[in-house]
């Protein structure tokens, strides 16, 4: 997919996007900022704005047996059958399923940002199937994922919101890449998460990697964690994102999966900026120095001129974490970054 991205000319080497999260209240002000600071502007979640905007509940708008208590912060799931019979109506096939202005308002104020104008490429995001069912639980205290049945619908729901981002989104650019966000991903294999099984992880991330590709999308993936990054590129995904940042030695754990990974074209996006606490104590020279060091670390096992060639950049995860202005010196470091590689 990248190659051909590249010789479209959609996107270029080192070009740049964000995971998502803004600390921002201001919706426009958010949106307008993303659009000005990227070359793969992406609509932003701003989760200090609302409870339903955290990466959860945002996404769970549409779920059979849901109940938000917005004031108490509370998510869960009491089975009503009929409420799952009416989803099986409903959500089949190819179906979309929308995300409303109540639940997304950074999406909404991004939308009207652009107006009239048209872009090579845009992003959107859902929460990943697996993040999604093991952070949501059913009212015996224990997380979807381990229902068959509404780990099911998790999947059917969030592929069908991600169809949905495509079409919006689509009318503004030639191309629209949807990231699963999966910072769960890290934490498989733990003593928490022992029945999520290898085989089953893979198959949600896969049909949800295909949805997006046959409604048109490009698939990409992130994970801000130490992930099994074999299991990853096995998912079918365009576009792997990870934290070089904190773990940028643990790709070489897997050169041969790597390069099978970069030679079929896809983009590897580095999470190169930190959107810990440790952004106050970078500069534009420091984070340089750390991706140069990365790249050598990494070219000992993988040719650097595969790794430059197929190579996009962003913050290590979302910035809603942090306050406006770390926010902004992250953004800048980053198009700082981009434009002393790409020269």
């Amino acid at each position: 997919m990248s190659t051909d991205l590249f010789k479209e000319g959609i996107l270029t080497p080192f070009s740049t996007t964000g995971i998502g999260s803004l600390p921002h209240l201001d919706p426009e002000e958010a949106a307008g900022l993303v659009i000005e600071s990227f070359d793969i502007p992406f609509w932003p979640q701003l989760p200090k704005l609302s409870f339903k905007e955290l990466m959860i509940p945002q996404y769970s708008e549409g779920m059979p047996s849901i109940k938000i208590d917005a004031e108490k912060q509370d998510i869960r799931i009491e089975r009503n059958e009929e409420e799952i019979e009416r989803f099986y109506e409903g959500v089949s096939g190819d179906a979309r399923v929308a995300i409303s202005e109540e639940y997304a308002k950074g999406l909404y104020a991004f939308l009207k940002k652009l107006n009239g104008r048209r872009f090579k490429i845009l992003k959107g995001h859902i929460t990943g199937p697996l993040t999604f069912s093991l952070g949501l639980k059913a009212s015996d205290g224990k997380p979807l994922y381990f229902d068959e049945e509404l780990r099911e619908i998790s999947l059917m729901l969030l592929q069908a919101k991600a169809r949905w981002q495509i079409d919006i989104l689509s009318p503004y650019a030639e191309k629209v890449l949807i990231f699963i966000d999966e910072p769960i991903l890290s934490a498989l294999g733990s003593t928490s998460y022992m029945g999520v099984s290898e085989e089953e992880a893979l198959r949600l991330l896969r049909e949800t990697s295909e949805a997006i590709k046959a409604a048109g999308g490009v698939s990409g993936i992130h994970c801000c964690g130490r992930a099994d990054w074999s299991l990853v590129m096995k998912t079918g995904v365009d576009v792997m994102n990870f934290d070089a940042y904190e773990f940028g030695d643990t790709l070489g754990i897997y050169p041969e999966e790597l390069r099978a990974f970069l030679d079929n074209g896809n983009l590897l996006a580095w999470g190169i900026v930190p959107t810990t606490e440790a952004i106050n104590n970078e500069t534009e020279d420091s984070i340089k120095r750390l991706f140069n060091n990365r790249i050598e670390t990494l070219s000992k096992h993988i040719p650097e001129e595969l790794l430059l060639k197929n190579i996009i950049l962003t913050p290590s995860c979302g910035t809603g974490s942090r306050t406006v202005p770390e926010s902004l010196k992250v953004f800048q470091i980053l198009m700082r970054l981009k434009e002393e590689l790409s020269v």
